[in-house]
């Protein structure tokens, strides 16, 4: 019967111990820049202020997943690797040749009466995640010119959205797809009458 007993513990403990060593980053490469790239797009995508504390950064909830983003936020424990997302975006900086993005979970729906999008804010903080180099952008009314979503550059999306308002910004919801590192790799704003 102990010998029953000790499998389990033993399978949870080795578990554990991996854990640890993939989230610490100690796997044991040999070179130190190799493991400092390769971890930090991981950790970006986590939320890393408290609800209570406001950070330039948030997670990202509902492409109609529902709390999946919004629990994750509270938590401190959501890792957006390889899934879409919906979000708010307050804001975009550029640093180290890359574009990052401060983003908190959102959810859309269709008004009843209009052809037009609902979007309900997210709480808790920003989280800031970085975009693929090649991560492709697409914007619609009133970022991008036309109604239907066009293709633009990483540049001209951070001019175009740094130059709205903080109360305009918070209305325009965003499609975010994620590669398995936790880089964006497709970003699209959400059509707005």
């Amino acid at each position: 019967m102990h010998l029953a007993h000790r499998r389990p513990a033993l399978r949870c403990l080795a578990v554990s111990a991996l854990s640890l060593v993939v989230l610490t980053g100690c796997g044991g490469e040999s070179d130190g820049k190799a493991a400092a790239t390769t971890a930090a797009p991981m950790a970006s995508a986590t939320p890393s202020a408290p609800a209570g504390e406001t950070k330039n950064a948030a997670p990202a909830s509902g492409d109609g997943t529902g709390s999946d983003g919004a629990a994750s936020s509270t938590t401190g424990t959501a890792s957006w690797a390889g899934t879409k997302k919906f979000v708010q975006i307050d804001g975009v900086r550029t640093g180290d040749g890359r574009t990052y993005l401060s983003v908190r979970p959102a959810e859309k729906e269709i008004h009843p009466k209009f052809d037009a999008w609902v979007i309900t804010p997210g709480e808790g903080p920003f989280t800031e995640v970085p975009l693929a180099e090649d991560a492709r952008v697409l914007l619609s009314v009133p970022l991008g010119d036309e109604t239907k979503a066009a293709p633009y550059s990483q540049a001209e999306f951070a001019d175009r959205l740094t130059a709205e308002s903080p109360s305009a910004r918070a209305a325009i919801g965003y499609d975010l797809s994620f590669d398995g590192q936790g880089q964006v790799i497709r970003l699209q704003s959400l059509p707005m009458p």
